[in-house]
């Protein structure tokens, strides 16, 4: 595949030995561009579904490789269609507004908005965006605290009106990991506005004293990956504990030379799940450990640019499924723009410019 030279100049802070070259990158994120419809919608790839989370972290990565007009339109589709209580549904059928294939309505689907939003903002400096995207923002929130328990944990959904619409209480630590850096880059944006919002301050504080000190209060999905490392990723697990929970998890999920178990026991490494744990080791400074993760799952790499979501190791091996999706492929992007240095990137999941000391007095 030939790349323009304009996209290539773009993608040369995006290259890492063993990962991409500078053709490489570019070739991945011409991958995503060739899936993002014109009203701005990005799919798992088309045909599929999109979900307001992986749209996201897709358009995040189109930042980080200096395509920001389509990710301003990718977070265009969002303002248009939001649901008039804040929310957005949880997939949508090729990307088509109108034709929502699952119409529950998930917390951390509908909070990640501020974290794109505020990676777009650092990314671009661009004041007019965020004034137009914090209406959408603000309401995003809104809708995501109203599902908060008293215990701080964040409950994961709300049922599709077709089912009651009945708010979920059960909470799920990924989520609420998610959720947790989402509403630290509301209050950044918030701060850049000058509108102060002290309820999602107390608010933000509960819900990380509740994922460090209550693990209680979440359903039990340790055999989950992402349940290992997001409270890391998310930002709510810091310093030596992260460290220590990174160590706790390491030789249960980590497979040498092909990525991250999804889920135990079974024989299957993922290529989002592997490259999210690399960003969550690059923040707590294991830029080594997350350059070997992001060597080890080149093996997803296909031709073409993209990447394969995942890849049975035992038994009948076999990349599967047989799908090549957008956020996979976002999420190494993301990846390698934080040991890259990115700017935008390493100030987004590195913590920098968000509010710390959130955690009330009583509990610290």
């Amino acid at each position: 595949m030939t790349v323009p030279w304009r996209r290539q100049g773009r993608t040369e802070h995006l290259v890492l030995p063993g990962v991409l070259t500078a053709e490489q990158a570019a070739e991945t994120v011409a991958g995503i561009l060739a899936v993002q419809r014109e009203d701005g919608a990005i799919p798992w790839f088309r045909g599929h579904h999109l979900d307001p989370w992986d749209h996201t972290e897709a358009a995040m990565a189109l930042d980080a490789a200096g395509e920001h007009s389509a990710a301003t339109r990718a977070y265009e589709w969002l303002a248009r269609h939001q649901n008039e209580d804040g929310s957005w549904y949880a997939a949508y059928h090729d990307g088509e507004a109108d034709r929502p294939t699952d119409r529950g309505r998930e917390t951390n689907f509908c909070a990640y908005l501020a974290v794109g939003v505020w990676h777009h903002y650092l990314a671009t400096g661009d004041d007019v965006f965020l004034d137009r995207m914090w209406p959408s923002v603000h309401a995003a929130i809104e809708f995501v605290l109203r599902l908060q328990q008293p215990g701080g944990q964040i409950g994961w959904k709300r049922e599709a009106p077709e089912d009651g619409g009945a708010a979920v209480d059960d909470a799920l630590l990924t989520g609420s990991s998610s959720v947790f850096h989402a509403l630290r880059c509301a209050l950044a944006i918030a701060e850049e506005r000058e509108e102060p919002q002290p309820d999602w301050e107390l608010a933000t504080g509960a819900l990380g004293h509740a994922i460090r000190r209550h693990p209680e209060r979440f359903l039990d999905k340790s055999h989950y990956s992402m349940d290992w490392y997001y409270p890391v990723l998310g930002g709510a697990v810091t310093g030596d504990q992260a460290k220590a929970r990174i160590d706790a998890g390491w030789d249960a999920f980590v497979v040498p030379g092909l990525g991250v178990r999804c889920v135990l026991p079974n024989p299957w490494v993922t290529g989002g799940e592997s490259c999210e744990l690399a960003l969550a080791l690059w923040a707590v400074g294991e830029s080594d450990r997350a350059l070997e993760i992001l060597q080890s799952v080149q093996h997803l790499r296909a031709e073409g640019g993209m990447y394969w979501t995942g890849y049975v190791f035992e038994g009948d091996r076999a990349v599967w499924p047989e799908e090549l999706t957008t956020w996979t492929a976002g999420s190494l992007l993301l990846a390698v723009a934080a040991l890259g240095g990115d700017e935008a990137t390493t100030a987004v999941f590195g913590g920098e410019r968000l509010p710390r000391g959130l955690e009330p007095e009583c509990c610290r």
